[in-house]
């Protein structure tokens, strides 16, 4: 069983179909950031999740200056095998000096804290390199010529601490900055459940950018244990179950698929897309996500009829 891999646009990485989102490693919090805690999880079982997942195959990690423990966890765990994976984490947070805190509040694109997120990642983390840096939480480009985001993410580039330059982008915002011509990666949202971005996908890729997804399976929400009980982050459209059901993908079903394996092989169908990010603590799910993804892409007659369904839904 292998995880097939893409090239990540025009960096020329080739990194797996299946990314690893590290936010689930945030921890358990206490006081205000508390609602955003996540999974309990001890350093020990971190740690042989994240190896787990290295021998797996899976060679692209994403993390964030603000997903609590995370960048600490990798750091601590996987600096020794850094050569064996692309990783990529975010900027414009607010500075946490706390290693088990996420940070809540104002965004900041400015130069300084740029520099300051970048920085502390590389500490946390046990590198004197980050393969790619994500501009996080998608702010307008008038936001980001204020703060001049840009010119020190270049200078950072120049300075051999960041490889790429990459936007965690949505809309309305995405069409400007994929016309900016200086992101290297976009990092979008996408599923059967959230199609929104699909178009955007497309124009990111033909323009040469490396495209990587952000619920991909959709929090996981049509899996037997959440059963619908949770929604697509940054969703604007039909609940999940609402808009499964109107295009009664269920009869789409074959050969013992499940429904979480048709929407993280939906998603792996797009073709602008180069990895397909999924999150989880959970050893078992870990294996099971492989496994799935190293089935590649939907059939392109089951992809095909899929969104016509979704489209007349």
């Amino acid at each position: 069983m292998t995880i097939p891999t893409r090239v990540l646009g025009r960096t020329g990485a080739q990194v797996s179909i299946l990314g690893y989102g590290a936010m689930e490693l945030r921890g358990q919090l206490t006081g205000p950031a508390s609602d955003l805690s996540g999974p309990a999880i001890t350093d020990e079982d971190a740690g042989r999740l994240l190896n787990e997942l290295l021998d797996a195959g899976v060679s692209l990690i994403d993390t964030s200056v603000d997903y609590g423990r995370s960048e600490e966890l990798i750091g601590r765990h996987l600096s020794s095998r850094r050569s064996e994976f692309f990783l990529a984490s975010k900027c414009g947070c607010p500075l946490s000096m706390a290693p088990d805190a996420v940070t809540i509040g104002q965004h900041d694109y400015s130069a300084a804290n740029v520099r300051a997120d970048v920085e502390q990642s590389l500490r946390r983390l046990q590198t004197d390199h980050l393969d790619l840096v994500q501009v996080h939480l998608s702010p307008p480009r008038s936001e980001m010529e204020a703060g001049g985001t840009i010119e020190e993410l270049q200078s950072l580039r120049a300075e051999g601490k960041v490889r790429f330059i990459g936007m965690s982008g949505t809309l309305p915002n995405l069409p400007d900055q994929i016309a900016m011509g200086v992101f290297d990666v976009f990092q979008i949202p996408y599923s059967a459940l959230q199609p929104e971005h699909g178009e955007l996908i497309s124009r990111a890729a033909d323009a040469g950018a490396g495209v990587l997804i952000r619920g991909a399976v959709a929090r996981g929400t049509a899996s037997e244990n959440k059963n619908w009980t949770v929604q697509p982050l940054s969703s604007s459209g039909p609940a999940a179950q609402d808009r499964w059901e109107a295009a009664k993908l269920d009869e789409l079903l074959d050969d013992g698929m499940n429904r979480h394996e048709f929407i993280l092989r939906f998603t792996l169908s797009h073709p602008g897309v180069s990895s397909a990010i999924v999150g989880t603590s959970n050893p078992g799910h870990l294996r099971s996500n492989v496994e799935m993804a190293s089935r590649g892409p939907l059939p392109n007659d089951v992809y095909a009829e899929a969104r016509r369904r979704l489209a007349a839904a």
